[in-house]
């Protein structure tokens, strides 16, 4: 059963779903819509093949190194935001960032598949490059006095969903509606797994 959220719990807090392209980030958007927040998107980028239920993404985002306003006042929804962008995040507001993790490899495989490439081995040294900047994003996230940050990982979400989905709920203290979110889930979409790239 549904219940309503608290309105003082995100009073003056902005959720971010952060993380690299391909990590399971829209999966999460479509769960807190799913489950009862709102979210800040402009469906400027249509669904497709390599995400058939949608991006659920703001535009402006993309430019917010150049202006940030598009997140001012937002409070208490919910946006997504990629990993090098957060820097850029207004400063006069409070941030709960979720982060999602997933495989470097299965990444670059999805983002491989994604651009119409075939490639089936990755350069060991760009996958040490881009989790050096995820290291160093996630440790500038804790100094941050108005940022939190929670690790969550896509094929956990996947395998088991309520014991994620908790840790979420625990996390932006709010209620959620878990069975919608949980039925948001479509494993199928689980396309580029880490046994399948290692059988290639």
């Amino acid at each position: 059963m549904k219940e309503s959220n608290s309105p003082q719990s995100l009073k003056d807090t902005l959720v971010i779903v952060s993380g690299i392209p391909r990590s399971g980030t829209s999966l999460l958007m479509q769960m807190l819509k799913t489950g009862g927040m709102e979210i800040l998107a402009d469906n400027k980028r249509k669904p497709d093949e390599s995400n058939p239920k949608g991006y659920l993404e703001l535009d402006a985002v993309k430019k917010l190194a150049q202006d940030n306003s598009c997140l001012k006042n937002q409070a208490g929804k919910v946006v997504k935001v990629i990993s090098h962008l957060l820097k850029y995040l207004p400063e006069s507001q409070k941030y709960k960032i979720i982060f999602m993790n997933r495989d470097m490899h299965e990444i670059m495989a999805s983002q491989s598949k994604m651009l119409n490439k075939n490639e089936k081995k990755f350069s060991k040294e760009l996958i040490k490059a881009f989790l050096k900047e995820l290291k160093q994003v996630k440790e500038w996230i804790k100094t941050q006095p108005n940022k939190e940050i929670l690790n969550l990982h896509y094929k956990k979400i996947l395998k088991n969903p309520s014991k994620q989905i908790e840790k979420l709920i625990d996390f932006l203290g709010i209620s959620l509606d878990t069975t919608a979110m949980i039925e948001a889930i479509d494993p199928t979409l689980y396309r580029n797994k880490l046994d399948a790239l290692d059988s290639n």
